[in-house]
């Protein structure tokens, strides 16, 4: 019986692992169990997209995307897939070290980080300029990073640098701008716990990229640990929070009434731009 319910993980077996700084099967092992938590959310957010609240699916549309990409990510991850093997800078002793440097996680970034910028931004009512400022930012600092951990020398750093200081300006902007604009539409304390949430997280990523892939002060395994548990809490919880805590949300005054309608406009008017949202009439009532 034994037999039958073992399961090995074989990744590295088949996808074997180098450098001198190298995934471990115990990593690989926990990665895997971070790719069921993608995976899983991504299922559960799509079949909820069915019965959205007020057929509303903004929401559901940018967490989907970021689960399907980050299952894809981890899945790569896990396998031992889409990395690059990179020299490590001032390495002591001072022989040649190399370190695996995985460039699925800045994909998954890429995508992540701009999707919760943006669900941030819809939900405070920020304008779509700071949204889209926002974005950038977002970008700039996960493609200073990707660059800096390719880099082979200390001008990493400087790379570094330019990331943090656009993190800097989108936890000011999110913090900031999303809770001044957020008590205009009455969401402040709901913005400003999601908002909490995710620059709490964010604030973690410097400190365990420069652990891991910028100073090279712990293996890759804990380093994966790390940004697993960041990802994780930053992505699948933060998709579930943002879902239950929409429930109480008013789309119209939100402005987010615009994914049930289309953007074909009826009768020479958009519902969803009217005071009050139009709602299902009772069985068995006529309509007036």
């Amino acid at each position: 019986m034994a037999v039958i319910f073992r399961r090995a993980n074989e990744a590295l077996d088949i996808n074997p692992p180098a450098g001198n700084e190298q995934l471990t099967v115990n990593g690989s092992d926990w990665l895997w169990a971070a790719t069921a938590v993608y995976v899983l959310s991504f299922i559960i957010f799509y079949a909820t997209s069915f019965v959205a609240r007020s057929g509303e699916k903004i929401f559901h549309y940018l967490f989907t995307i970021a689960l399907l990409v980050g299952s894809i990510s981890y899945f790569a991850i896990a396998s031992d897939l889409a990395y690059e093997v990179v020299p490590v800078v001032n390495h002591k002793p001072a022989d040649p070290w190399t370190r695996q440097i995985f460039w699925a996680e800045y994909v998954n970034w890429a995508v992540s980080f701009p999707v919760v910028t943006i669900a941030l931004g819809l939900l405070s009512g920020v304008s779509w300029a700071t949204i889209l400022y926002n974005v950038a930012l977002a970008w700039t600092w996960v493609v200073s990073y990707l660059v800096s951990a390719f880099t082979t020398s200390n001008y990493k750093w400087g790379f570094y640098a330019f990331g943090t200081v656009s993190w800097l300006l989108l936890a000011f902007s999110t913090l900031f701008h999303g809770t001044t604009s957020a008590r205009r539409v009455d969401v402040a304390g709901d913005h400003t716990l999601l908002a909490g949430w995710v620059n709490l997280l964010w604030l973690l990523y410097p400190i365990a990229w420069g652990l891991s892939d910028g100073g090279n002060r712990i293996g890759v395994t804990p380093g994966y640990i790390f940004f697993g548990i960041l990802d994780v809490l930053l992505v699948p919880v933060g998709a579930f929070a943002f879902l239950i805590l929409s429930r109480r949300w008013d789309y119209n005054r939100l402005n987010l009434a615009f994914t049930r309608y289309g953007r074909v406009h009826q009768a020479g008017e958009f519902p969803e731009k009217t005071a009050t949202a139009p709602t299902a009439p009772v069985v068995g009532e006529q309509a007036a």
